[in-house]
């Protein structure tokens, strides 16, 4: 995902994306030690999602400080 479309997002939305993404690593990681996992670009992937998610909830939480 792009990072306007986690800033678009409202702060209950967003949270529960992290939690999403958060349970996809969970899964890729797994998958990965059971040697299930073709592509292992995708826990790179969302490693970064989950970055982008929670800049965006950073930023959107000075904001609301200001």
């Amino acid at each position: 995902m792009k990072v306007s479309e986690f800033l678009a997002m409202k702060p209950e939305e967003l949270n529960a994306k992290i939690a999403e993404l958060k349970s996809e690593l969970f899964n890729l990681r797994f998958r990965l030690a059971t040697g299930q996992l073709e592509n292992t670009m995708q826990i790179q992937a969302v490693k970064r999602d989950i970055a982008r998610a929670l800049t965006a909830q950073t930023q959107a939480n000075k904001q609301a400080t200001r």
